[in-house]
């Protein structure tokens, strides 16, 4: 899940949220998705409320070798 911060800008930008939409989306403070963005790793529930905003698999956002355009 190294990865996760890169998929989550990644993410975002092609669904053209900045962060504090994002933020506001999920209930957090923006500077917390900066965080993420830079290695901080979320709880399991942020998670699947991000795959769930982005309409991605679990997978794609959690492991490392599975590319986003899979």
């Amino acid at each position: 899940m190294n990865r996760f911060g890169e998929k989550l800008r990644y993410l975002r930008k092609r669904d053209d949220f900045s962060m504090r939409k994002l933020g506001d989306t999920l209930n957090v403070h923006h500077t917390y998705i900066s965080q993420i963005e830079h290695g901080l790793k979320p709880s399991v529930e942020l998670i699947i409320k991000i795959a769930n905003i982005f309409h991605v698999p679990l997978d794609n956002l959690m492991r490392d070798e599975l590319d986003l355009s899979d």
